[in-house]
């Protein structure tokens, strides 16, 4: 993902996921594929971005504090934690923002 998220003029929410990796694959780089692509498909996504070096992030956009918790309680994306939590990361922590302004070119 290399393309900055269009997003509609604010309000709407961000969730801020920032993690550190264990080491190898395990499986981690077709599942984080596919939780974008499921997460493209659930009402109220506006769009993502994501960066990895060190330390990796991936901001996801939302139209509401609903659709966040829908897209958290999905039993796909609810398996990728668990296994997230097991597998892939050293550490994580996830922060919602609510964006009340946005501006660039």
């Amino acid at each position: 993902m290399s393309v900055i998220a269009n997003t509609p003029k604010p309000p709407y929410f961000a969730v801020i996921f920032t993690s550190t990796r264990t080491e190898g694959d395990h499986g981690y780089g077709g599942t984080a594929d596919r939780m974008v692509e499921l997460a493209q498909q659930q009402p109220g996504f506006l769009g993502i971005e994501s960066a990895r070096e060190d330390v990796g992030i991936t901001v996801s956009y939302w139209r509401d504090l609903d659709s966040i918790k829908h897209w958290k309680a999905n039993a796909e994306h609810l398996n990728a934690q668990k296994t997230g939590r097991k597998s892939w990361y050293d550490s994580f922590k996830v922060r919602i923002s609510k964006v009340e302004r946005d501006y660039g070119i």
